[in-house]
């Protein structure tokens, strides 16, 4: 992975407000003219709206696609982001930019001791825009009311399985009841709809009826999501992955499944009704029915550095820029640059002037990843 500062493509002047993206995106330029339109658009017509912001690499779990066992590279403390510096780049981002959704995620979030004042001032900077945040849900139950005080609006905990032996063996970890703890007290402090994800792989697939009855017993919304090549032991293959359709296929031995789609194509996930609901399920395949055509996320590591895509081999130094004394304009420029340059999919680059379509089903072909998803944060 290198880091860049990039500069700012041949483009007309910026207006001071955002203009229709989807208009930029329809009259696309030439590759290196880039539409006027302070959205954050690229060169296939994808617009960026949904921010995710990691703000650790530490986690309080090792789960075995996710981290090596002795967890990741230690980060400087002095290499972070701050909370200030957080809330800047997301004043720029909603106010500037056009971001819509913001999402914190990790590693672990919980681990770092300021997230409430992260949180706060996130808040004061983009009132009334949505914060959510991707948690193992550890020590959630101690912090909750504290974090919803803050601002923060909803929650995603990841869960692969309720079987507490499975549990510890796929995280190291023997944490089940405390992770089940801080699902309940999420619900009650009213973070919903509260979500579930699981990473489908062979030692999950058996269980997967039993999860997702125990979602629905506890009014979650459960949704599977096929394991791309980013763990950080580098096992992946494509022999070894788990698809939607085998998933679909086991579920349906004791579900009664009804294909439902997406209300919103830049969504993950596809959602199945559940014995004729209201419960649904999805699953987010993003390698056999990758949705790479739609993608709407800009990504910001807890280095500071901003990436376009989870598979870039480059990434945009914010955290110098912002250090250097930076004015908004830079920031906004500096970001506009690295989500024009967004790669096709799964860090690859199509011919010039071809868009992607929701049709990028069964490649195989991903840009090798120097992070790890627990890194680069989910």
């Amino acid at each position: 992975m290198s880091t860049v500062a990039l500069g700012m493509p041949t483009s007309r002047s910026q207006p001071t407000g955002p203009s229709s993206p989807q208009s930029d995106a329809d009259s696309r330029n030439q590759p290196g003219q880039r539409p006027m339109t302070d959205a954050l658009v690229d060169r296939f017509g994808r617009v960026a709206r949904d921010l995710r912001i990691s703000i650790t690499e530490k986690c309080s779990l090792r789960c075995t696609y996710c981290m090596p066992a002795e967890g990741l590279p230690m980060i400087a403390r002095s290499a972070l982001l701050t909370p200030e510096e957080i809330a800047r780049l997301v004043r720029v981002a909603v106010h500037r930019l056009g971001i819509e959704e913001i999402r914190f995620t990790g590693g672990e979030p919980l681990v770092r001791h300021d997230l409430v004042e992260i949180i706060r001032l996130a808040h004061e900077a983009a009132p009334g825009v949505p914060l959510s945040m991707t948690t193992n849900a550890i020590g959630l139950d101690k912090r909750v009311a504290s974090l919803v005080a803050a601002g923060l609006t909803r929650v995603n905990i990841s869960l692969d399985t309720v079987d507490r032996q499975h549990f510890a063996e796929l995280t190291r970890r023997d944490r089940l009841p405390t992770v089940l703890a801080g699902i309940a007290a999420a619900h009650d402090a009213g973070l919903t709809p509260l979500k579930i994800n699981a990473v489908l792989m062979p030692e999950t697939l058996a269980g997967a009826t039993d999860l997702l009855a125990w979602a629905i017993e506890h009014d979650c919304r459960l949704r599977f999501i096929e394991q791309m090549p980013l763990d950080a032991d580098h096992l992946w293959t494509r022999e070894s992955l788990v698809t939607a359709d085998d998933l679909l296929a086991v579920l349906s031995e004791r579900f009664t499944l009804a294909a439902v789609g997406r209300d919103d194509p830049s969504a993950p996930a596809e959602e199945w009704s559940v014995d004729g609901g209201p419960a649904t399920v999805g699953i987010i395949a993003s390698v056999t029915r990758s949705f790479c055509g739609d993608c709407d996320r800009t990504r910001l590591t807890a280095e500071g550095t901003l990436r376009s895509c989870l598979f870039s081999s480059e990434e945009t130094d914010l955290r110098t820029l912002l250090r250097e004394g930076a004015t908004d304009d830079d920031l906004v420029h500096a970001w506009q640059s690295t989500m024009w340059a967004k790669p096709f999919a799964h860090g690859l680059d199509a011919p010039a002037g071809t868009r992607p379509t929701t049709a990028l089903a069964t490649t195989e072909d991903f840009a090798p990843s120097s992070r790890s998803m627990g890194a680069i944060g989910g």
